[in-house]
């Protein structure tokens, strides 16, 4: 009895898996294709024969793709190791993006929940500092942090989640502020609640939702800049690789070797258009609830 109640079981789970995939959006199966050909890239290269993102060979620059059994995906104009340094670069890429988000959103999440909840003064001051920091392009910012701090990869991280919270923060400050006068809130606040138990147990569960689903979307937006950094020579510094840099690296060699350049775009493009239609079909799903 058992046995049958398992293989059910099974079965069903089975045909519920398949319903999923077959009844799923297009955007999210194109989303979930990209984002396994990243992390195929960043997980699986590492452990392949022959990786080595550093190690020069000028007799065996400048090679093509599938023209040689040693290097895949070809070399660049020292010999290294395209797939190699793709991989490494898509990996610092990740770091930096995730780290830099993860930083904009407790930001974020924390000016905007307090101005919601306090309003008044503080309000009008976190939301004044908010509009004058979204009045100067972040890109130009960065440009000038950088040329006075330096771009170490550690640095980079922290001015890029230091420049990019105030999405969050009005995000947060808008739900903050329409469960203020609801009435499990003020419940809550009459039964002697302190602002702090409020805003941790009831704004904070309330907000996290649609604060992930713009993570998300903010994941493509940093990449974006962060190589955009890079390519001009301001962002990730060698020797370590990063999407920007080697586009920047190949750019002189377009004609010849055209992968130096379209490999490393096509990587940005994935990563971009993966997390922006998961975000979407995260947004989706929850204006369905």
């Amino acid at each position: 009895m058992t046995q049958a109640t398992n293989r059910l079981r099974s079965r069903t789970q089975a045909r519920s898996l398949t319903a999923g995939l077959v009844g799923a959006a297009p955007s999210l199966v194109v989303a979930t294709v990209m984002l396994v050909i990243v992390a195929l890239v960043v997980v699986v290269v590492p452990f392949l024969p022959g990786f080595n993102p550093y190690t020069q060979d000028l007799a065996s620059a400048q090679q093509t793709p599938f023209t040689s059994g040693a290097h895949l995906m070809g070399t660049d104009a020292l010999g290294r190791d395209l797939l190699s340094r793709l991989s490494v670069a898509t990996r610092t890429s990740l770091v930096v993006a995730f780290g830099a988000v993860l930083i904009s959103m407790v930001l974020g999440l924390a000016i905007g929940l307090v101005a919601g909840w306090r309003r008044g003064r503080l309000d009008a001051f976190l939301m004044g500092v908010a509009d004058v920091q979204l009045s100067i392009p972040v890109v130009l910012l960065l440009i000038v942090l950088v040329a006075a701090l330096g771009s170490s990869t550690t640095l980079l991280v922290v001015m890029l989640g230091l420049t990019n919270w105030v999405g969050y923060g009005r995000v947060s400050r808008s739900i903050a502020v329409s469960l203020r006068e609801r009435e499990f809130v003020t419940a809550v606040t009459a039964a002697g609640g302190s602002g702090w138990w409020v805003i941790s147990r009831h704004l904070l569960p309330n907000v996290l939702p649609q604060i992930a689903i713009l993570a998300a979307f903010e994941v493509g937006t940093v990449i974006t800049i962060e190589s955009s950094l890079s390519f001009l020579g301001l962002g990730i510094q060698p020797p370590t690789p990063s999407l920007g840099g080697l586009i920047a690296d190949g750019q002189n060699y377009l004609q010849t070797n055209p992968a130096l350049v379209v490999l490393p775009a096509l990587m940005i493009l994935m990563v971009i258009g993966g997390v922006q239609f998961v975000s979407q079909g995260l947004s989706a799903r929850r204006s369905r609830r």
